[in-house]
């Protein structure tokens, strides 16, 4: 599964986007990684996958392939794939490409939520 999600890396970022034809949004690509590699079904929006009754996990025990979420004022509103090293695969805004980033990277340490493991 961290292979699929690290080769859609420079697929470009769309809004709404689910495929690495038309383009990634954030849980679109979450949803097609876990679809494509695992056949795991998720639900399409970050904060329906936060909501999911799954094990919370904190960021000193992250796993690969380990959900990631970030948000503001409490509020989920983005949501990666975690590959290891403290390191996560995601489809950040508009105009850019899916990418690779650190989870202590000065935006994401601190819009850091919480980690949920899907896998077992």
């Amino acid at each position: 599964m961290l292979f699929r999600a690290l080769g859609l890396v420079g697929t470009p970022y769309r809004h709404g986007g689910n495929s690495p034809q038309g383009g990634f949004d954030c849980s679109g690509l979450v949803v097609y990684v876990f679809r494509d590699a695992a056949g795991i079904e998720l639900p399409r929006t970050a904060r329906a996958m936060a909501a999911l009754p799954l094990p919370t996990i904190p960021r000193e025990h992250l796993q690969p392939g380990d959900l990631v979420f970030f948000g503001q004022a409490g509020r989920v509103g983005h949501v990666g794939i975690h590959v290891g090293e403290g390191r996560f695969v995601h489809a950040p805004n508009e105009g850019g490409t899916v990418r690779l980033d650190r989870l202590d990277g000065p935006y994401w340490r601190n819009a850091w939520r919480f980690g949920k493991r899907v896998l077992r």
